[in-house]
């Protein structure tokens, strides 16, 4: 466990020193709200026709995200708040059903209050995630006509993530900064036919206790924990036209599990072609053995086409 987040720690820290590097001075904002948003559709294809003898199967994908940001000043308060949202869908041409690649609604808010003149603030801090739509799991074992074929797995708000709290922020502007809050609240919410039980059926409350649904008790639709939570946010330029954005974000039930932490990493680099084209690559890691036993890993390159907002 310890090598999987020094490997994560190393790739969000070492950006962070690299624009430490550049960065000289604390971002001088005009009180009020500076907002900024970019939607971005990347699409990807392949056709084959029956003569084709190098094999291959025709499919198309299809990835749409939503970012936005609205960030407020005023003397020593300062409120930063993104929204990300992610959707995206592949189709073999002899499947029945098309299959998610990327299903994600995040919303993030820290509030702080600078302590005397320096880069340091006194925060609080918000978090909620879940997906938009239903997720299955394929059995591969079974003909696609079989109604067996694909299970419900989960859906918005199940899992449905939601964590609070007070601590510590370090910021040297909006692109750089890393919150530590050591008193965190956190809730797992789920939608109850995942967990029902009969536990008059013998042996189908241990058998559910085995491989619990997000670390939720049978026949409950929430899950408490109380911990601790890191975050950091860091976006610089590489070169010109490359941007790379990374973040992180670390949590450490007290409650029970104390050693486990749960890791979410993402590295979004964005190489912009011109105004609307740009080829973007996003790499995404997280270890959560509540959701399951090893590391989740997603990678996404594509060209697509960029708006900004």
């Amino acid at each position: 466990m310890m090598k999987r987040l020094l490997l994560i720690l190393t790739l969000f820290v070492t950006p962070l020193i690299l624009s430490a590097q550049e960065v000289k001075q604390k971002d001088s904002v005009k009180n009020g709200w500076k907002r900024s948003g970019n939607i971005a559709l990347l699409f990807n294809q392949a056709a084959f026709n029956q003569e084709w003898t190098g094999g291959g199967t025709s499919n198309y994908a299809g990835n749409l995200s939503l970012t936005y940001d609205f960030n407020y000043r005023h003397d020593k308060i300062s409120w930063d708040s993104k929204l990300l949202v992610d959707y995206g869908i592949t189709r073999n041409k002899d499947d029945k059903y098309s299959r998610k690649t990327n299903d994600r609604l995040e919303f993030n808010s820290i509030v702080g209050r600078e302590i005397k003149e320096s880069e340091w603030y006194a925060s609080f801090f918000y978090n909620f995630k879940t997906q938009l739509a239903k997720g299955y799991e394929f059995n591969k074992d079974l003909d696609q006509s079989d109604p067996g074929y694909r299970t419900e797995k989960n859906h918005f708000m199940s899992p449905g993530y939601m964590q609070f709290g007070p601590g510590i922020l370090w910021k040297k502007n909006d692109n750089f900064y890393v919150n530590i809050a050591p008193a965190t609240a956190k809730f797992v919410f789920v939608d109850e036919q995942f967990t029902a039980v009969d536990t008059g059926v013998p042996g189908a409350l241990d058998a559910y206790n085995e491989k619990k649904y997000y670390g939720v008790d049978a026949n409950e639709t929430s899950r408490f924990e109380f911990g601790a939570s890191i975050s950091g946010y860091a976006k610089f330029a590489i070169m010109t036209n490359v941007t790379a954005e990374n973040i992180l974000a670390l949590y450490a039930n007290y409650l029970e599990e104390t050693k486990n932490v749960d890791i979410d990493y993402t590295l979004n680099l964005v190489m912009k072609v011109n105004e609307y084209i740009t080829t973007n690559l996003t790499f995404q890691a997280i270890y959560d053995d509540n959701a399951a036993q090893g590391f989740q890993i997603r990678e996404a390159l594509g060209v697509g086409v960029t708006y900004g907002f």
